[in-house]
């Protein structure tokens, strides 16, 4: 068995997504707790396994499509690297592993990854084919990490928190599905179904929608009575135009360089973007703490 094309398969490049699930312990205070800030820890590298064993299975449903992708054709799956079969057994056996190490964590944290785990299978299987409820699904995903790390370490998840990560994730989607139909053009909808029901028009109106509801929800979260009494500061509405930076120039790479398409390959790429995230989080920790 070929373990570098599996490793390959599992994309370990895209983990920085369950990066989400420190977003409990970060806005809770607790960053500095020995003890929860192991268990968050445990539950990233947990995710890691689990939706690194969720996109071999996506490449092995979607192998023959990918064939037709300029990028997603050189994945070891779809290239022929690594075959279906010792693909599908190492799915099974990294799942069925990570779940059973979910569940010895904690039990309300097994349940998050499970559901993660069903909605991701559906998602590969069938969700991936309905306009609109597919990048709902996709960005259920990015909301599911939050409240997973939340769980993991038992406190309470602003809901503040909770619309100000569903809103972020539909814009990563959306902007992720309108790279896929700009890239492709007219073999689009031979690579997926779904993007034929799409086009840029339509995502931008959705894109223009989701922005500037991102942008008004995180500046009442930081100056709400809940957030000001659990921070004990109004401070936090400084970070607001690194917010609105970030959107701003990933709307700039998406629009103008036809970038998107991978949102955590794009802000390692783009200097800009990660020193503006890092100066971010630099500041939630300088307030908050």
């Amino acid at each position: 068995m070929n373990y570098l094309e599996i490793i390959k398969s599992m994309r370990p490049q895209q983990w920085i997504k369950n990066l989400f699930i420190f977003a409990a312990i970060l806005f809770s205070k607790n960053i500095f707790n020995p003890n929860m800030f192991l268990k968050t820890i445990s539950a990233f590298f947990i995710f890691c396994f689990i939706s690194g064993s969720l996109y071999i299975f996506n490449d092995i449903i979607d192998s023959d499509v990918d064939k037709l992708h300029t990028i997603k054709s050189k994945r070891p799956i779809p290239s022929g690297r690594l075959k279906k079969s010792q693909a599908f057994l190492f799915f099974v056996i990294v799942s069925i592993s990570s779940l059973v190490l979910a569940l010895i964590l904690n039990k309300n944290f097994f349940i998050v990854s499970l559901i993660y785990f069903i909605l991701q299978i559906g998602y590969s299987l069938y969700f991936k084919h309905v306009i609109i409820l597919d990048v709902f699904i996709i960005a259920a995903n990015f909301l599911i990490r939050v409240i997973a790390g939340a769980v993991v370490i038992e406190v309470y998840i602003s809901p503040w928190l909770i619309i100000c990560t569903m809103l972020l994730s539909l814009f990563l989607a959306m902007s992720k599905r309108r790279h896929e139909i700009v890239l492709l053009g007219e073999n689009a909808a031979n690579h997926r179904v779904i993007l034929a029901k799409y086009s840029p028009y339509l995502l931008d109106q959705m894109i223009s929608v989701v922005t500037s509801s991102t942008v008004i929800v995180y500046c009442l979260y930081t100056i709400s009575a809940e957030t000001v009494a659990k921070v004990g500061t109004i401070n936090l509405i400084y970070t607001v135009p690194f917010v609105l930076y970030g959107i701003l120039r990933y709307l700039y790479l998406v629009h103008q360089k036809l970038e998107g398409g991978s949102p955590e390959n794009l802000i390692l790429k783009d200097k800009a973007l990660l020193l503006n995230i890092i100066l971010w989080g630099i500041s939630v920790i300088l307030i908050v703490y």
